[in-house]
């Protein structure tokens, strides 16, 4: 495991209840994000290419968002300690200990995978391996959800949610992400730019596609 990789898995999983407990209802002021979540629901549900992966799920909140829908879903983080939050909180859903520049899954086997803002952790020169694997696990035609920051620089973080932390936040241009799904063999549908809500600190991207 690379040095960010290690350094990403310890510092998340010792904020993961304090996070936990913050984020809980996260989704229920952000009316944009949940409108891309419902249109990504909609084009998986359409299809029965397979199940989705909510890759970086974190405490397993929109894991349970896209189960409501009507997906068939589970998550995968790289923190074994937001694992363990997910799992008790959401008993009924699947959740796996796992990172998604090398995922445990065959080819082909998924009908989409959401990665919502959890590339934010990945550094720009690693997202073609990340998008070269999204792709590999999607079956033809499946979707793939991103949400992540719009900032040019790094923010490099040793405190968070009460404990000593060592994370860096990648704010990725969306312009060079969806050139970079290109390349990776992705056609992008829509792209959803919006301004800063009271909360935060930087434009927001969301970025829906379909692998060709």
């Amino acid at each position: 495991m690379t040095d960010y990789l290690a350094a990403t898995r310890e510092s998340w999983t010792a904020v993961a209840e304090a996070y936990a407990e913050e984020s809980r209802s996260a989704l229920d002021f952000k009316p944009f994000g949940r409108a891309m979540l419902r249109v990504f629901a909609e084009l998986v549900s359409a299809s029965p290419a397979g199940p989705v992966a909510d890759l970086g799920c974190g405490p397993g909140n929109t894991t349970e968002y896209l189960h409501r829908r009507g997906l068939e879903v589970f998550g995968v983080d790289l923190a074994p300690g937001m694992v363990a939050v997910a799992r008790r909180t959401y008993p009924h859903l699947s959740f796996e200990v796992g990172t998604m520049t090398a995922l445990d899954l065959p080819p082909g086997e998924l009908g989409g995978v959401l990665a919502w803002y959890s590339i934010v952790n990945i550094p720009l020169p690693d997202l073609p391996a990340v998008f070269d694997e999204f792709h590999r696990v999607l079956a033809p035609g499946g979707h793939v959800l991103l949400g992540f920051q719009v900032r040019t620089e790094l923010r490099h973080v040793t405190h968070g949610f009460g404990s000593e932390i060592s994370l860096d936040f990648h704010r990725h241009p969306p312009d060079r992400v969806v050139e970079l799904l290109g390349d990776a063999g992705f056609a992008v549908l829509a792209q959803l730019i919006r301004e800063p809500d009271e909360q935060e600190h930087s434009r927001q991207a969301h970025i829906l596609a379909r692998k060709r």
